[in-house]
């Protein structure tokens, strides 16, 4: 298996993620299991996760729950769809715009892929970090319109317009796609996820595209090419 360096993050680790992603739909297990991974050595570079409490809001597959869990995180899952949170030991229904906790109680909120699917992005976003604790880090991934996965499965044809991206896959399936813009996929940017942080009452610990190396965080200096290139923006945060 290709690897990098320990604390490294280069072009072997996005070749690995790359090749999982081509298998997402005939072998997702191997796909989230490596996603999974690597988001755990993310936060793992920012605090220990044994013993802490892990909301993931928007809740992933369930091979997010046994990589938290593994790494002796207290993991618990929230989503809107009661199906989702409640095939997990310890689910919770939620809205992400109204979650269920007190404000600061949570050690690590962590939301891979929800952004882009919520009307209000920046309001979800105050949200997770009003329940996070001060000290305590919020994880925000999401995939933005303008990268080539942004319309999912409609991609790349997204990027003549996400309504006639949804004509093209229903002629081509016979059936809708389950992401449609403006109603389950919205036209978030990377320009709103840092303009987000840069007002968030906490520190930017990181924020760069997500599954490319290190080196591409650069790309984040240069309006609209950074739109194309990021693919998905990570986003670390310290609540203050």
């Amino acid at each position: 298996m290709i690897r990098d360096e320990p604390g490294r993050r280069g072009i072997r680790r996005s070749v690995r993620l790359f090749r999982s992603f081509l298998v997402e739909q005939t072998d997702p297990e191997r796909f989230y299991s490596e996603l999974a991974g690597d988001s755990i050595d993310l936060l793992r570079e920012h605090t220990p996760l044994a013993g802490r409490t892990v909301l993931d809001v928007g809740a992933g597959p369930s091979e997010f729950a046994r990589a938290f869990r593994s790494a002796g995180a207290h993991y618990v899952p929230v989503d809107h769809d009661a199906t989702v949170a409640s095939v997990r030991d310890g689910g919770v229904v939620g809205d992400a715009l109204r979650l269920p906790f007190a404000d600061g109680s949570v050690d690590v909120v962590f939301s891979s892929n929800m952004w882009e699917h919520v009307a209000d992005p920046e309001a979800v976003a105050d949200e997770l970090l009003r329940v996070t604790r001060p000290g305590g880090l919020l994880f925000l991934s999401y995939t933005n319109w303008l990268s080539p996965w942004g319309g999912h499965e409609t991609s790349p044809w997204h990027w003549l317009g996400g309504e006639r991206a949804i004509a093209r896959y229903e002629r081509t399936h016979g059936h809708p796609p389950k992401n449609r813009v403006g109603e389950t996929l919205h036209k978030v940017s990377v320009r709103q996820g840092l303009d987000w942080a840069k007002g968030a009452d906490a520190e930017v610990l990181a924020a760069r595209p997500r599954y490319l190396p290190d080196v591409a965080a650069h790309v984040l200096r240069v309006p609209g090419l950074r739109e194309v290139v990021t693919w998905n923006l990570l986003l670390i945060l310290r609540r203050r």
